[in-house]
């Protein structure tokens, strides 16, 4: 079933990015990563330009999030007080990418600073995530389980003025934290069209010490509202979202991450882990390959 997609210009096959659309909201109920680090790399890969890849998976993460929050929200698995500090940095770092985003397309590399980014960023946190689930498999096998790890958050948080009570996070830091943090995953969010939680969530559990139980919820909340936001910069200011690959990914993302979310609260945390590290160490590898090979169209047309 081909499609064509107007603003990519270019035709597909349908059913192929319904299918990846259900793949990510897998990912995204799983692992409550928004799945996006996934669907813009597998984009780029089908023939989709990075620039339109990525500001049409911020609005498929979006449908996905929608999905896997209200899955989360019925365990009680959302804090929404951390929730909103997140989000209000998001917002931010969000008009900060817009601008970087506007000044790396007008010279010409944004699609060369994409694919960087994704070699950089998901490269050294599928390996910090498959070193630490190694270890945690080989102390189980053999016999000894690890020490666990005690809640605590990072030193350079405990520094920060004014602090709030989070209750259902069990914490009792400074906004401020939760703020950066949501800013750089905003910044994040604009210029690779991922939900930023597969940069969120470890640092909302070793930087911000939060407790694991709301962890995945927490951060799918912050998501929807940062795609959200995101979408709507995309279309005013770069043009670059294509409805229609939007609305196939959509279709199979929210029936995916229900999937997922059920999925996840059966499987072993360490396995899951190791799962995601390994799919990040592979997108990291194909992008960098990607980056080194001879395209077979070595010229472009652009209008200027």
């Amino acid at each position: 079933m081909d499609v064509y997609l107007p603003i990519a210009n270019l035709a597909v096959n349908g059913l192929v990015i319904v299918a990846l659309g259900a793949l990510t909201g897998l990912l995204s109920g799983i692992f409550g990563v928004g799945g996006g680090f996934l669907t813009t790399p597998l984009l780029i890969f089908y023939g989709v330009p990075p620039t339109v890849a990525a500001a049409s998976a911020a609005s498929q993460v979006t449908g996905a999030s929608v999905s896997g929050v209200f899955a989360h929200t019925r365990r009680g698995g959302v804090d929404y007080q951390m929730g909103w500090v997140l989000v209000a940095g998001g917002v931010i770092g969000t008009g900060i990418g817009a601008i970087l985003f506007r000044i790396l397309q007008a010279l010409g590399q944004i699609d060369t600073v994409i694919s960087i980014l994704y070699v950089v960023l998901l490269g050294t946190i599928g390996l910090l995530m498959g070193k630490e689930s190694l270890q945690t498999l080989r102390a189980m096998r053999g016999g000894t389980p690890p020490p666990a790890r005690k809640r605590r958050h990072h030193p350079l948080v405990a520094s920060l003025p004014m602090r709030w009570r989070f209750y259902r996070s069990g914490l009792y830091i400074s906004p401020f934290a939760p703020l950066l943090l949501g800013m750089a995953t905003g910044i994040v969010t604009m210029l690779m069209g991922i939900g930023g939680g597969f940069m969120l969530v470890p640092a909302m559990l070793y930087i911000l010490g939060m407790s694991a139980n709301v962890v995945v919820g927490t951060s799918l909340f912050q998501i929807l509202f940062v795609t959200m936001v995101t979408t709507m910069m995309h279309a005013l200011t770069t043009h670059a979202v294509d409805i229609v690959l939007a609305g196939l990914l959509l279709f199979g993302s929210v029936t995916g991450a229900q999937i997922g979310a059920k999925f996840a609260q059966q499987a072993s945390p360490v396995y899951l882990r190791l799962a995601l590290a390994t799919i990040v160490l592979v997108i990291a590898l194909r992008m960098a390959w990607g980056l080194g090979v001879r395209p077979d169209d070595i010229y472009t047309v652009t209008a200027l």
